[in-house]
């Protein structure tokens, strides 16, 4: 898959994994697992998750905790791979 094409399959995606105030802890299985079934995910940051840190900390935080690849953030959603 070329980047084009998987810019295209990113936008083309819902957020199938919210976070909030449980944190990452809470949603790093439910990330390993719909990743078993499909090849992106994306996880949107609420408001509460966020607190006074950046969407791109969580992002990386998340990536680290559940072992898979962050691909992209674009304000406060993350895809992963």
């Amino acid at each position: 898959m070329n980047d084009e094409q998987r810019r295209r399959r990113v936008h083309e995606t819902d957020a199938t994994i919210r976070v909030g105030k449980g944190g990452v802890e809470a949603v790093t299985d439910e990330l390993r697992e719909q990743l078993r079934d499909r090849d992106l995910v994306k996880v949107k940051f609420l408001r509460a998750a966020r607190g006074g840190t950046d969407t791109e900390g969580l992002a990386s935080a998340l990536a680290e905790a559940a072992g898979v690849e962050l691909i992209e953030t674009r304000g406060h959603t993350a895809t992963y791979r």
